[in-house]
């Protein structure tokens, strides 16, 4: 019976399959693809969900039209300190996932001082509406002293590591950005960091490597290629134009990393983990996927090379290693990277099809 209950009490607790119930969580980006899948998550574990949105006379809610009846929307932008404070407010919060950003890498060369305020200042602004909040309402910064600690949680990226100086890259790598918007992430991660150590706050930072779903922005390579795809298959387009084929990601599916960010905040100290799958694909690979499972096997002939889609300083190759999130959290990915392209393929073809 001893050794038995010592095998019992000595595994490691399964967090995806247990129901949390009475907690309140805040998403900024909630309208994006990972806050939509963010917010289905957290609903199946029986959370009371907020999502932020920037005001709008027509919000954008391609996403999580299937939500509104579900979660609680709530105005606000990472430009504006006070809005943040006015949502946590609102919300209360057991905690607040920033997944909110200026999140196309290609664009934040035109618009970098803008890339710059939301996705970096944006991350310290929230920080210290949370530490105001905190304050305010009596209570202390210290998650191991408060009963009750926000628990926050940043939405990091593989683009901090930029021209990889360790393949694949885990939690210790030097960062390395080479876009205006791996730099503002960068300063993100590291401001989450100093918030943690300095006022003892339960922050973490995900760093995830590129993930994607049937929800992602039309603007991005992989959705675009998706979409593409489906198009040439109904005879609606006659080609897809893109920028760098070669260059390599580790891709994973966008469900699967949800998970990971809820996981970090239910552990007992906070700590920060990258999230991948330890493998890479080119954008041939992802083509080659695609266009085939639509029933094209000559793909080249569909695709043209334009030098406008080409990034200035182009990273050449992405690869994690989520070791550590495996190790401390149980943590793995669960969708191949095949699964995913069809996936992708599948409904683009099926919105076509309706539309």
């Amino acid at each position: 019976f001893i050794k038995s209950s010592l095998i019992i009490f000595s595994a490691k607790i399964n967090f995806s399959n247990i129901m949390i119930l009475n907690k309140t969580a805040l998403i900024t980006g909630i309208n994006g693809m990972d806050g939509s899948h963010l917010a289905d998550f957290l609903l199946k574990k029986g959370y009371k969900v907020y999502g932020m949105e920037r005001r709008s006379s027509s919000p954008n809610r391609r996403n999580t039209s299937h939500l509104e009846d579900k979660i609680t929307f709530l105005n606000g932008d990472l430009t504006d300190q006070n809005s943040l404070l006015r949502c946590l407010q609102k919300s209360n919060p057991d905690e607040v996932y920033n997944l909110a950003s200026q999140s196309f890498v290609g664009q934040s060369w035109n618009i970098p001082e803008q890339t710059s305020d939301v996705t970096g200042l944006g991350v310290l602004r929230m920080l210290e509406a949370i530490r105001e909040y905190t304050k305010a309402t009596g209570r202390t910064t210290d998650y191991k002293m408060a009963k009750r600690p926000i628990k926050f949680y940043q939405a990091s990226s593989s683009e901090m590591f930029g021209r990889m100086v360790e393949n694949p890259a885990k939690e210790t790598t030097p960062f390395y950005p080479r876009s205006p918007y791996g730099v503002a992430k960068l300063y993100g991660h590291w401001i989450t960091k100093n918030y943690r150590e300095s006022y003892g706050m339960f922050a973490c930072s995900g760093i995830l490597f590129n993930h994607e779903s049937e929800r992602r922005g039309i603007e991005f390579v992989t959705r675009k290629i998706s979409d593409g795809v489906a198009k040439i298959k109904l005879g609606l387009e006659p080609h897809i134009t893109l920028g760098n084929l070669d260059a390599e990601r580790d891709w994973g599916y966008a469900p699967d990393y949800v998970e990971a960010m809820w996981l970090m905040l239910q552990q007992e100290t906070p700590d920060d983990y990258v999230i991948a799958t330890n493998n890479k694909y080119s954008i041939r690979d992802f083509l080659s996927i695609a266009f085939n499972h639509a029933g094209i096997n000559d793909w080249e002939k569909y695709v043209k090379q334009d030098p406008r889609f080409m990034r200035p300083a182009e990273v050449d190759v992405l690869r994690g290693d989520y070791s550590k999130a495996e190790n401390e959290m149980g943590w793995v990915p669960k969708t191949s990277f095949e699964n995913l392209v069809k996936t992708m393929v599948d409904n683009d073809i099926k919105l076509l099809q309706h539309a």
